[in-house]
């Protein structure tokens, strides 16, 4: 069974809950998380968070092909060379610690998931760039999500601006359409001629999720849980990922959690 399942796709009101939730919640780590949280207890803070809005985590018992075994937590916690897919574990945050946080739930019948990276602690100048870099990178995705462009238009908008910026592009994952489960077809890859793939229609409910590390672009999950994806050379990467809709001029952002960017009227 592929792991991308057609559906329809929900209109910006239907989705709207969803995505202002995912927003908020990492917009309230963003500020909260400090040198000395341990990460099962970010993930327990989150999961209660969940509950109290009467949302269902997209984590807790997602278990696909390339997981080791269900996944068991709410949010995906990567730490510094931890890239993709942190399985929270008994670790405590040190200062200059780069934490990438990705996070989806189903609210109403819907699913969004977004994810953002930041510096805990000491501010380092060279995580803060790699992370303003795959903010850079992502919007340049978000950008060509646009009715009558192709999946392939994002993957090269979204590669090409890496180049620009001195990185090479990891080919295993991607985005992906989003609508009653959390991967949902198509698949939306961070590479690719323009024109290729699945054309893009007016509605479609998709997220762009580049993800960096500087000097690699190899990638490896690690045997410690079956989860976490981490650089092939021990290098930082940061994660940055939104939830759009497709529309003929630019994309309605579901989970913005900027004052000024598109958001859902």
């Amino acid at each position: 069974m592929s792991l991308f399942r057609t559906k329809r796709y929900p209109t910006p009101e239907e989705i709207k809950p969803a995505g202002e939730f995912v927003a908020g919640v990492l917009a309230t780590l963003e500020k909260t998380v400090a040198v000395g949280d341990n990460l099962l207890e970010i993930d327990a803070e989150v999961h209660r968070m969940i509950r109290e809005a009467g949302a269902t985590s997209c984590y807790l018992d997602y278990h696909p092909s390339f997981g080791g075994s269900p996944f068991g937590k709410v949010i995906c916690l990567s730490v510094n060379n931890a890239v993709l897919h942190g399985r929270p574990y008994d670790r405590d945050l040190e200062s200059g610690d780069l934490l990438s946080m990705d996070f989806a739930i189903e609210l109403e019948g819907w699913v969004a998931d977004s994810s953002l990276s930041i510096v805990v602690g000491e501010q380092r100048e060279d995580y803060l760039k790699l992370i303003r870099d795959t903010e850079s990178v992502m919007w340049a995705g978000i950008n060509a999500a646009r009715a009558g462009n192709t999946v392939g238009d994002i993957g090269h908008a979204v590669e090409s601006r890496a180049a620009e910026l001195g990185y090479t592009i990891n080919h295993q994952f991607g985005g992906h359409g989003v609508g009653r489960t959390m991967h949902e077809a198509p698949f939306v890859p961070n590479y690719g001629p323009p024109g290729s793939g699945q054309r893009l229609r007016e509605g479609m409910a998709l997220t762009v999720e580049p993800f960096l590390t500087p000097t690699t672009d190899v990638m490896r999950i690690t045997e410690r849980d079956g989860w976490t994806v981490e650089s092939g050379d021990g290098s930082t990467g940061a994660h940055a990922e939104h939830t759009l809709i497709v529309t003929k001029d630019e994309p309605i952002i579901v989970t913005a959690r900027t004052p000024g960017l598109p958001r859902i009227a």
